[in-house]
């Protein structure tokens, strides 16, 4: 069954899949200049994760995520101008060239927090529903994070405190079998994601990460499920991480896993696949490279003004700095 999100909202959907690709393309294509002044994990492949978890939220859901978080970012925003300014380390940035990548936020729309430390805003994620039951409101928390975070002490914490106290927490695993260059089985004592996690009370869902209509229907159902019965829920896609653990190249050449054929590739592809899902339900392929037209100059606008943005003054070193 396809969710009824696809049906309204296609073309949104797609262009905020075109512009998480394109920003990454973008990036590649900038890191050379040594003027983004920030390490990036990039997040190609895992577009149809991003963007279909983010178009099944309700309102005012508090959101979490990880180091490779641009995607959800952009996928919640759909703003490139503080986006590129963080990355360049300017004031113009979200939090004014001082987080870098790994930590972009957006409160204002919900993003409360991300982290470079695997697990560590999935217990953020917790207390935010928490806070929601406390309030005695409908609203849901979702912590986004990588497999790895999965084997981390924090994530059974914060799941097990979920459980017990049947709060409303989305917990998406997005899981490319691969923790830097370690696959998981080198690193996992459990058969599955969902045997480990069906001994708790909570509802548990798997999807394929590179469909993105396969995430909104999973999604959605979870969340059906966690207003319907307050407790939490656990969905696990699959995906394919194009890219090294940080940086903008490729590294199918170091050996420990294989480059995908060509078919593979495309069959990986979430935006590719939407595409070819769009043109075969009739919409025209001029419509859609508009939208890509559309996106580039909105990218392209994004990074030229952050160029040309000031870097942050000594008169800022202490601004946004709570400790």
């Amino acid at each position: 069954m396809v969710s009824p999100k696809i049906l309204v909202e296609p073309l949104e959907t797609y262009r905020k899949m075109v512009l998480i690709r394109l920003s990454q393309e973008a990036i590649i294509r900038e890191y050379h200049k040594d003027q983004i002044k920030t390490p990036v994990h990039l997040g190609i492949g895992l577009e149809g994760i991003s963007v279909g978890v983010v178009q099944s939220l309700p309102p005012n859901t508090k959101s979490f995520g990880q180091l490779r978080n641009h995607g959800q970012y952009l996928a919640i925003t759909g703003e490139t101008d503080q986006f590129f300014g963080e990355l360049y380390g300017k004031k113009t940035g979200m939090s004014g060239g001082k987080a870098g990548s790994m930590h972009i936020a957006s409160p204002d729309y919900g993003l409360v927090s991300n982290s470079g430390i695997v697990g560590s805003t999935i217990s953020l994620a917790v207390g935010a529903a928490l806070a929601a039951k406390y309030r005695g409101n409908n609203g849901i928390a979702v912590a986004m994070f990588g497999d790895s975070a999965f084997e981390e002490g924090e994530f059974w914490e914060s799941l097990n405190f979920a459980c017990l106290h049947e709060l409303r927490v989305l917990f998406v695993c997005e899981d490319n079998d691969i923790a830097v260059h370690t696959p998981g089985v080198d690193r996992r004592g459990f058969k599955s994601f969902s045997e480990a996690v069906k001994g708790f009370k909570c509802n548990v869902f798997e999807g394929d990460g590179t469909d993105v209509c396969s995430v909104i229907e999973v999604c959605s159902q979870a969340i059906s499920s966690m207003l319907a019965n307050p407790r939490p829920a656990f969905v696990s896609f699959r995906w394919f991480r194009f890219l090294e653990h940080v940086g903008p190249n490729t590294d199918f050449d170091i050996g420990y896993r294989s480059k995908p054929t060509e078919s593979e590739t495309l069959g990986f592809d979430p935006v590719h696949n939407y595409e070819s899902l769009l043109i075969s339900q009739g919409y025209a392929k001029e419509t859609l490279d508009r939208i890509r037209r559309d996106v580039e100059i909105q990218i392209d606008q994004s990074i030229s003004d952050a160029v040309a943005a000031d870097y942050p003054g000594e008169e800022d070193m202490y601004l946004g700095v709570f400790s």
